[in-house]
């Protein structure tokens, strides 16, 4: 077998990793339709056919989250909106090996192991359509990897100090989080990290100067990230005791904070990584990873293959960095209301991907198979996720019904009783109503751009609403639902929502699956 034969399993390995995205018609990712929302507004902002020009407009602020935003917006230009948001995310379900694999050849060690991390680039993170944090995670990898290239490749330490400054500014744009775990890995790689010039420096200044242009790269980013920090934590903190998504109390105040136990977190730590099929199908290419990581590790001890050259110290550095991701995991608080949610809950993924990257080296021999048996996990994950996001699509039909009964420019209320569905196990019908209001150019009652890291906001005041998506039953048809003129409604019968209603100021115009839309008279 040849090294091209080598290069077609780990291409052919990275396809079936993005197969699920483009096999089905609908993602089941619970946010989904509200990023695709907002990346359609900002796309079309002065269009007169939609109600976007006259509700919103652009955020002229730094905030995370445009990376996202911004170049989706722009595949928009050539692509349909569903085909260029398909397309950003098979960069990052590729990325994440590539870059875990970059990160593996810049610490001298074999990158067959990358292929390993394909299924952590789904599971909980992706289920809930947390796309932003997801992206950065191959950008937070490539950091690693330029940091430790900028530190032991002396005659080019300048280019990886600029590709380093240029990628951890790109994390920053993309989520915070991502940037967070830099914060702690970038300086254990900095102390685990020896340079050429270690070998006949004398005195702590010798020892810094090789280390000067991988410090340097850091400088933008860090500088961007404080001045972040003023412009948000500057700002009044919107303070409401027990209402969702403001604080209940000052930032990192016990009342603010809400967090989940060590025996929780422990208990869900791999369920996370792996929970989208209510079948549990898409376990089974976890359980491959695991067995082909543990007989990496079984085969490396037992016929280790050429040191790296890299001592001991150097040889800990993917370990550390895998152990501090679990570190974040089990130690932050799992919200800080206002803030952050599911703050711990994410760094599951990354720790998973650098842990099983972590084999010691075998004989190039035992390589070959070890490869091939990661690259059969990502077939198990491409026909689990395949036919679970095929059967997903079937049932999300129902919106198409809906949206050929929508009007243009709709004012649409999501009254989803029942978020639930019969295949994934997230919540994916919750944002319905930013579906049907995307599709014919109107507004949803509940849009991301009434979150400070939005790059959109609402001109006036955001469009009355109940305090939380989740809670249809709060509903004041007096107040709150006066200002719509289209219901969804999801789980319930209408006459249960409406009541007499339903006869005199109600019509029902469409019923399709599980939902009905409703129209004022």
């Amino acid at each position: 077998m040849t090294n091209d034969n080598d290069r077609l399993v780990y291409v052919a390995a990275l396809v079936l990793g993005a197969l699920p995205l483009w096999v089905s018609s609908q993602l089941p990712m619970v946010d989904l339709p509200q990023h695709l929302y907002l990346i359609s507004v900002l796309h079309r902002l002065d269009d007169p056919t939609t109600v976007y020009p006259q509700l919103f407009a652009a955020r002229h602020a730094l905030t995370p989250y445009l990376g996202y935003y911004y170049l989706v917006s722009a595949l928009n230009w050539l692509l349909p909106l569903d085909v260029a948001n398909r397309v950003f995310l098979s960069a990052y379900v590729v990325g994440l090996p590539l870059s875990l694999g970059f990160l593996l050849r810049s610490q001298k060690r074999p990158t067959w192991p990358s292929l390993l991390a394909i299924p952590f680039a789904y599971g909980d993170s992706f289920g809930w359509g947390f796309i932003n944090y997801c992206a950065a995670l191959p950008l937070t990898l490539l950091c690693c990897g330029f940091f430790v290239r900028a530190l032991e490749d002396a005659p080019r330490r300048r280019a990886w100090a600029g590709a380093l400054a240029a990628c951890l500014v790109a994390v920053l744009l993309f989520h915070v989080q991502a940037f967070g775990f830099l914060a702690f890995g970038l300086p254990w790689l900095l102390l685990t990290t020896a340079v050429p010039e270690d070998a006949t420096a004398r005195g702590l200044g010798a020892r810094l100067r090789p280390r000067a242009w991988a410090l340097a790269g850091v400088v933008p980013g860090v500088a961007l990230f404080l001045g972040w920090v003023v412009l948000r934590f500057g700002e009044p903190p919107d303070i409401q005791p027990g209402v969702p998504w403001k604080a209940w109390g000052p930032t990192f105040s016990p009342q603010n904070l809400a967090w989940k136990s060590f025996a929780q977190n422990r208990a869900e730590l791999f369920d996370v990584l792996a929970n989208t099929l209510r079948d549990g199908s898409d376990r089974w290419a976890l359980y491959g990873v695991g067995a082909v990581a543990l007989a990496a590790w079984v085969a490396g001890l037992a016929r280790p293959g050429k040191a790296s050259g890299v001592g001991v110290v150097g040889a800990a550095r993917l370990v550390g960095l895998g152990a501090l991701a679990l570190a974040l995991y089990f130690l932050l608080p799992f919200d800080i209301r206002g803030y952050v949610y599911y703050l711990n809950t994410r760094y599951a993924h990354l720790a998973a991907a650098l842990l099983v990257a972590t084999a010691p080296a075998t004989v190039p021999a035992l390589r070959r198979p070890l490869s091939w048996a990661a690259a059969a996990c990502a077939l198990v994950l491409a026909f689990a996720l395949g036919r679970g996001f095929r059967e997903f699509s079937k049932e999300a039909g129902e919106w198409r019904g809906l949206v050929a009964a929508t009007p243009p420019r709709a004012r649409v209320m999501g009254l989803v009783y029942d978020p639930g569905s019969r295949v994934v196990r997230f919540p994916v019908f919750i944002h319905t109503a930013a579906v049907l209001a995307r599709e014919r150019g109107g507004v949803p009652n509940f849009t991301f751009a009434s979150t400070p890291h939005s790059p959109l906001r609402y001109r006036d005041e955001v469009p009355p609403t109940f305090p939380s998506e989740w809670r249809p039953q709060e509903m004041d048809f007096r107040t709150q639902g006066a200002w719509y003129d289209t219901f969804v409604v999801r789980g319930v019968h209408p006459a249960q929502v409406f009541g007499p209603r339903l006869q005199s100021e109600f019509a029902v115009v469409a019923q399709s699956g599980r939902s009905w839309l409703v129209r004022r008279r």
